[in-house]
């Protein structure tokens, strides 16, 4: 049911904003007068006659479109409606971590040293204790093992221990598909992981494969090497021109991953990513043989899960980049496990609990006493993978117009995607998305889609200049899905009135083919898109 428009008593303005952030909400200097009945009429139309498209037969739309400075409720079709958002999740907990942690947030890593050290032996064990950094890099993990070399210690005569106690151990989110835990979107949260690239995919390897002569099997490469997984199986390399059947898995609840399939002779190197099982083990034995690389030798053997002794003395440090910074890779890339660490870190730091409850409370909280839950919803997980999840179109609406009268608006606002740009780290997960219409480079937002979900909402500036944040979720489909008309939508937000037929075809020239949602079997040899 369409609902007429409604005002919604606009937020008051945070006392100091900066010039950059200035300029995006106003750029000519004041707002543009209330929208006319006559605009207001059009939009109505033209959105309504969009939701009648024949790929939404039986879904479920939630659509609103509010002036970003004045409130005012410009069209809203069951923006009360409690649907799954996908990925738009990450909006909340961006917005959530921005508010509780700061910008300037870091993640630390720590090496400390039990027992004393003396002529370069030390008498006790290392311990590697995660700060929860969800960026951490094997080259990381090599730098503090050049610090500990560097601190004078050759011999350790215990163990080296790793602690990842600063998160709980619940390694899986709640309403999780039990089968998407092999692929890279589905990483087991620790506090202590280490990337595999410098996309922050948290607790996976990437595995490289390069196919030799035919009949030959690929040659493998493993990034981070020495984390101990136990790869088994093969890919065959085929003839030049032949198919590509390439799966790379891990076996269900094992730390096993399986190759099976065949690659094209002159198909050249191909990356798959697959997640660890363990991902606090795998990273200490990839910190050990960094120390070993560095002349560190520990008699103790294999790294061994143990708490920080009271007393122990650092030796070694690492800080992440601010969370100003890693906003980029995890909205634009939608990288559901640094949002799974947002969510234990706001629960460590606001309430001494790394757990998702703990966290979540702590979004919740954010949420209710800034007047941004003004319909029910839930929230299971901080990245939009729970089945669990439920959010109502006028939320988003809320917390978007909310967002631009804090200090770190601009910050947030930049990661964003933004549509058409086909520069990865701007485009982000709209890059291919409306090139070549109004909407390009205009649209900054967040998408989202799964199995029998497609979602977007974010930021647009109408012809007139007008600042508009929107949100468009639409569930419960089958078939190609909807993103061709959530597309059509912004960018009839961003050109003005146009007839649907023109708005289709400007969006079909304007996007490429995509996915839309990460399969689970590799079917392609490519990396599937999340968003």
């Amino acid at each position: 049911m369409r609902l007429l428009p409604r005002r919604r008593l606009a937020l008051p303005t945070a006392a100091a904003l900066t010039a950059a952030l200035l300029a995006v909400l106003a750029p000519g200097g004041s707002a543009p007068p209330p929208a006319s009945a006559a605009t207001t009429s059009a939009l109505t139309a033209d959105l309504d006659r969009l939701l009648t498209d024949p790929r939404l037969a039986g879904a479920t739309a939630a659509v609103e479109v509010v002036d970003a400075e004045s409130g005012e409720v410009l069209y809203a079709h069951d923006s009360r409606h409690l649907v799954l958002p996908a990925s738009t999740m990450k909006l909340v907990t961006s917005a959530a971590a921005l508010d509780v942690l700061g910008a300037d947030h870091r993640f630390g890593t720590d090496v400390l040293a039990t027992g004393r050290s003396d002529a370069g032996v030390l008498r006790g064990d290392l311990v590697l204790r995660g700060g929860g950094d969800p960026s951490l890099l094997a080259q990381d993990l090599d730098a503090l093992a050049r610090q500990v070399a560097d601190s004078g210690v050759r011999l350790v005569t215990g163990s080296l221990a790793y602690d990842a106690s600063r998160y709980d151990d619940v390694p899986l989110g709640s309403g999780w598909a039990w089968d998407d835990e092999p692929y890279y979107y589905s990483p087991q949260i620790s506090a202590l992981t280490v990337a595999s690239d410098t996309d922050y995919d948290l607790g996976t390897l990437q595995v490289t494969l390069t196919p030799g002569a035919p009949g030959q099997a690929a040659a493998v490469q493993v990034v981070p090497a020495d984390t101990g997984v136990r790869i088994t199986g093969s890919v065959t390399t085929g003839q030049a021109g032949s198919g590509y059947s390439v799966d790379v898995t891990r076996r269900h609840g094992t730390g096993e991953v399986v190759l099976s399939g065949s690659l094209p002779a002159d198909g050249g190197p191909d990356d798959e990513w697959v997640t660890v099982d363990d991902p606090a083990q795998a990273t200490a034995r990839v910190f050990a043989a960094a120390l070993a690389r560095h002349g560190v030798r520990v008699l103790g053997g294999d790294p061994v899960a143990a708490p920080t002794p009271a007393g122990a003395r650092q030796v070694a440090h690492h800080d992440s980049a601010p969370l100003g910074d890693l906003l980029v890779p995890f909205l634009k890339l939608s990288n559901n496990g640094i949002a799974e660490h947002l969510v234990k870190e706001m629960g460590r730091v606001g309430a001494g609990d790394g757990s998702w409850p703990a966290g979540l409370a702590r979004i919740a909280d954010f949420l209710h006493r800034n007047g941004l839950d003004p319909t029910p919803g839930r929230q299971a997980d901080g990245s939009g993978l729970s089945r669990y999840d439920l959010v109502t179109a006028d939320r988003y609406t809320a917390l978007l117009a909310y967002a631009r009268t804090r200090p770190w608006f601009a910050t947030w606002y930049e990661a964003l995607p933004v549509a058409g740009d086909p520069d990865r780290m701007v485009g982000g997960t709209l890059a291919n998305r409306m090139r070549g219409t109004a909407a390009a480079g205009n649209v900054h937002a967040k998408t989202g889609s799964m199995s029998g979900v497609n979602t977007l909402a974010g930021y647009v500036t109408s012809p007139e200049g007008r600042k508009l944040v929107f949100a468009v979720l639409v569930n419960d489909f089958a078939g190609a899905g909807p993103r061709p008309v959530i597309d059509q939508i912004a960018v009839r937000l961003a050109a003005g009135p146009a007839p649907a037929e023109q708005l289709r075809a400007q969006v079909e020239r304007g996007s490429a083919e995509q996915p839309d949602e990460p399969a689970a079997p590799s079917t392609g040899g490519h990396r599937r898109s999340w968003d």
